[in-house]
């Protein structure tokens, strides 16, 4: 790798430092090719990407970046998990590690704050912003359909006693 592409490198990750929003750092040793195939895709069907780069070139993109804590941790192999969705790579980068025990979270960073093995962690645990939207529209929407129910009650215990006056009324 010539000089030109080492800078090249840099300014690639130096982009990727500045604008994601989550950046998972990993040990990916013994993993096969398929494994790591089967991240990438993992990873892109939640809105992330994962790369492998030099440790020394990742040192040099991530100086003046909010993401410049994660710099101690780059030694061995180690793989970049990021997206711009700050719940999607530690999630899937968590589950990944579950099934592949080769796979080591070794920590991360959101924004300026620098992550350990168990924030990354806490971080999947948490629902998606999907999910809380979810959460927060069914919580606006219940107390409309109680209300409705409410306000329907009525009518229908007064057809309720109509109908059995009248059934009782047949029977007679």
């Amino acid at each position: 790798m010539d000089r030109a592409e080492k800078q090249a490198s840099i300014d690639e990750l130096n982009g990727v430092f500045k604008t994601s929003a989550v950046v998972v750092v990993a040990h990916y040793s013994g993993l096969t090719v398929a494994q790591m195939q089967t991240l990438r895709k993992q990873m892109k069907a939640a809105g992330g990407k994962v790369k492998v780069a030099k440790n020394r070139l990742a040192q040099r993109a991530l100086e003046g970046t909010d993401a410049a804590s994660i710099a101690p941790l780059l030694k061995g192999p180690t793989v970049l998990a990021y997206s711009s969705d700050v719940i999607a790579a530690p999630k899937v980068a968590t589950d990944f590690a579950k099934a592949n025990e080769k796979f080591v979270i070794l920590g991360g960073s959101m924004g300026k704050t620098a992550l350990d093995m168990n924030a990354v962690k806490a971080l999947a645990s948490l629902p998606s912003l999907d999910e809380l939207r979810a959460k927060i529209l069914g919580l606006l929407v219940a107390p409309a359909t109680k209300i409705a129910q409410l306000t329907n009650a009525p009518a229908a215990k007064v057809a309720r006693v109509v109908q059995a006056y009248a059934s009782k009324s047949a029977a007679a």
